[in-house]
C-alpha cells in the first residue's frame, strides 16, 4: 500500500467516524423518544437518564477518534502509528459486537443501516491503512 493511499484511507476513516459520531448525536432525540413510547412511566425514569447518558458519551467519543485519525494520517512518527492501530483495532471490535448485542431486529431502521454501514466501512478501511504494509514492505513507515 503506497503512503498516499493509506493517508486517504486513514483520512477518510477519520471522516467516518467524526459523521458516525454526528450520527449518534443526532439520533439521539429518537431512542429517548421510542423509549418514551415503549417503556412504563416508572420504568422510563429509571431507564433514560443511563441510555441517554450511554448514547450522548459514545457520539461525543467518536468524535475525537475521527479527529485523531485525520490529524495523523499523514505522520509517519511512532505516536501516529500507535494512534491509528490503538484506534482502528478499538473500532474493528464494534461491527461484531453490535451484530452480537443488537442482533438482527434494528436493521429495519434507516438510521441503524447508515450507522452500521459507516462502522463496517470505517473499520475495514481503518484495520487496512494501520496495518497493511507499505509498498516496500515496511510496516514502520
Amino acid at each position: 500500500m503506497t503512503v498516499r493511499v493509506r493517508v486517504l484511507l486513514l483520512r477518510t476513516s477519520g471522516i467516518l467516524l467524526c459523521a458516525l459520531g454526528v450520527l449518534h448525536l443526532a439520533v439521539t432525540p429518537f431512542i429517548a423518544q421510542m423509549l418514551t413510547d415503549a417503556a412504563r412511566p416508572a420504568a422510563l425514569d429509571w431507564l433514560r437518564p443511563p441510555m441517554l447518558l450511554n448514547h450522548i458519551v459514545v457520539g461525543v467519543l467518536l468524535l475525537p477518534l475521527g479527529v485523531l485519525i485525520t490529524y495523523a494520517a499523514p505522520h509517519s512518527t511512532s505516536w501516529a502509528r500507535v494512534t491509528t492501530r490503538v484506534v482502528a483495532s478499538a473500532i474493528a471490535t464494534l461491527p461484531p459486537t453490535l451484530v452480537w448485542v443488537m442482533g438482527t431486529h434494528y436493521f429495519g431502521a434507516l438510521p441503524f443501516q447508515l450507522a452500521t454501514a459507516i462502522v463496517c466501512v470505517g473499520s475495514v478501511t481503518l484495520l487496512a491503512a494501520a496495518f497493511w504494509p507499505s509498498a516496500s514492505g515496511d510496516l514502520r513507515e
